[in-house]
């Protein structure tokens, strides 16, 4: 059964689950920086910043669950279920977050941060491969952007409460005829532990496993991973080249993220501003996917992925020049039009990864989309690890460099879109297009 826009019921509920364990897990990229900064967490730094402490706790989440992918997603196609692997990342999602509130050391976030990286490797793939499995050729586009749109809401709520939940402690809670004192801090972990319960709830009691049949092949993940096209037609696997543009748009957005104090400085604003500029990109997202994801079911994938991809150039590189260029004779302050290049990227993001994902499950295998879809969300994944990092080496040589070097990767994303990459279904309302490659 399915609604009038054409979203399986277990898709919503699927994304409801992942909208609730996002928004505690994104606590975390809040409150982690806090806690660390706190006289809760010492010991050994081993010679290491306090800094650089916090930015390896908050990226190794990303760097030890990309490149498990692959393997996670691979297995669950050989045993043909996914929902036993989705309830086993988020009951580590919960013992995690719980156990935050037992730390007291460096290197018990970064083992429990280690954890969780552990955990998303079991629930990104295979939620993907249970949202492919559950939609259609005529609907996976608006599947595939309605479950984005919930995971990204809760990806953007959790950030703006967690420092406000931190702030209103330590909490008085009555228990029996004592008072039990609870900090800021335990709260969120509680908080964040609980909405992975709550996951872990919703995907027990509402999802079920799509007929799939287990894959019989014996070889390793990675074979599910063909780098150049095995039919000759073009050099690399599409499934790949939409790997590498999904790896080149996650690194565009990511650049932003540690030139906090940087662009602050430069656009003479406070934090607030820049949180704000940050979520723009989400908030474009949130409004955008699940229409775009639709359209997709209607006018073709390609040429969506193509006009975003071809949009993340000029947006990507407006954020490192808005300083040095100020627009509409000063009617509008650099810091707006910081907020306006971050929006607009996010409308090109939406264009490029919801309907990425949609093709790629049009060009998966039935009994092999956990290990396809795998090869998109590992690249965002990495895409979103390496983009700080760059960022942070680049800017050296100026403000404008790592948004100029991120243009240029998604200007070579533009080219991978038109030679590497065809339609493989037959759209309902063809879109023409001058100078269209197929």
């Amino acid at each position: 059964m399915r609604n009038r826009l054409g979203v399986n019921p277990q898709v919503l509920a699927l994304a409801l689950a992942r909208m609730s364990e996002s928004v505690g897990n994104s606590f975390l990229i809040v409150v982690l920086p806090l806690f660390i900064a706190s006289d809760f967490v010492t010991g050994e730094t081993f010679g290491l910043t306090e800094v650089f402490i916090t930015g390896f706790v908050l990226s190794i989440f990303g760097l030890v669950n990309s490149p498990l992918q692959p393997f996670t997603g691979r297995l669950s196609d050989r045993t043909g279920r996914r929902k036993v692997f989705v309830l086993f990342g988020l009951t580590l999602i919960a013992v995690a977050s719980f156990s935050y509130s037992l730390a007291s050391t460096y290197w018990h976030l970064v083992v429990l941060r280690v954890l969780q990286g552990v955990a998303g490797a079991f629930i990104i793939p295979t939620t993907v491969a249970l949202v492919n499995d559950l939609a259609t050729e005529e609907n996976r586009g608006g599947n595939m952007g309605t479950y984005n749109t919930f995971r990204l809401v809760g990806f953007g709520v959790g950030p703006i409460a967690a420092g406000g939940v931190v702030a209103a402690g330590p909490y008085s809670i009555p228990l029996g005829g004592t008072t039990l004192s609870i900090t800021g801090f335990d709260a969120a972990f509680y908080f964040a532990a609980s909405t992975a319960t709550l996951a872990f709830v919703l995907v027990l009691t509402l999802i079920r496993d799509p007929d799939v049949e287990p894959t019989e092949t014996d070889g390793s993940a990675l074979d599910g991973i063909a780098v150049f096209d095995r039919t000759g037609a073009q050099l690399l696997d599409p499934v790949f080249a939409l790997g590498v543009v999904s790896f080149f748009m996650a690194v565009g957005i990511a650049v932003f993220a540690t030139l906090g104090d940087i662009v602050n400085a430069r656009l003479d604003q406070g934090p607030e501003m820049f949180g704000l500029q940050f979520a723009a990109f989400v908030l474009a997202q949130i409004f955008l996917q699940a229409p775009i994801g639709r359209a997709t079911d209607f006018y073709g994938r390609k040429a969506f992925i193509l006009f975003g991809t071809v949009l993340l150039v000029p947006t990507t590189l407006a954020q490192g020049l808005v300083p040095d260029f100020a627009l509409a004779g000063g009617v509008v302050s650099d810091s707006w039009l910081m907020f306006a290049a971050r929006f607009l990227q996010g409308v090109a993001g939406a264009m490029v990864f919801a309907p990425a994902l949609a093709l790629a499950g049009d060009l998966a295998p039935e009994d092999r989309s956990g290990s396809t879809l795998s090869v998109l969300t590992m690249a965002f994944g990495f895409g979103v690890a390496a983009g700080p990092l760059l960022s942070g080496f680049l800017v050296a040589w100026g403000f404008a460099v790592p948004f100029a070097f991120a243009a240029f990767l998604a200007a070579l994303g533009v080219v991978l879109v038109l030679t590497q990459v065809d339609e493989v279904t037959t759209p309902r309302r063809p879109i023409p297009l001058v100078g269209y490659v197929t």
